[in-house]
């Protein structure tokens, strides 16, 4: 079998294109790669163009929607500044059980820190940044300040 090297490319459903394409590209500020208007689908970059991709399809308003959820890479630097961003954009930042937060998570099995937010039909969004510290399991998920806290006294 082949070695899998990378993520190319996701897929989100959502009631409105229009109404989507503006959040992904106005909000998030992703590029448009493509649209299809005529199959009501859209392509956005990540990143680099040809690096990965994110294609939004439209499914309507029916009774039954699914909510996905994507992770979206970002450096450590921007993610502290994450939660203020998108509060600016009218979004709420929360932590991984869906409360408000003012600050990023730490999922220390990995270690990363995150930040989610849902965008227009629901889907659950995140911004992540792996950190350079040992992975610490038995912390499980806490919030930036006590992590900071924890690993300074164990540095020192």
């Amino acid at each position: 079998m082949i070695a899998i090297r990378d993520l190319f490319e996701s897929h989100l459903t959502v009631r409105d294109l229009d109404r989507a394409v503006r959040f992904y590209r106005d909000v998030l500020q992703l590029p448009v790669a493509r649209m299809f208007l005529e199959r009501r689908v859209a392509f956005f970059w990540i990143g680099a163009p040809g690096k990965a991709m994110l294609g939004l399809w439209e499914t309507g308003s029916g009774p039954q929607q699914m909510v996905q959820h994507l992770a979206f890479r970002v450096e450590a630097g921007a993610l502290f500044a994450a939660a203020e961003a998108l509060r600016e954009s009218g979004i709420v930042p929360l932590d991984i059980d869906a409360k408000p937060v003012d600050e990023p998570v730490i999922l220390a099995w990995m270690p990363a820190a995150a930040i989610y937010f849902h965008d227009l039909d629901g889907n659950l969004l995140e911004f992540l940044a792996m950190l350079p510290e040992q992975p610490r399991p038995d912390l499980g998920v806490l919030p930036w300040s006590s992590w900071t806290q924890i690993t300074s006294s164990e540095s020192s």
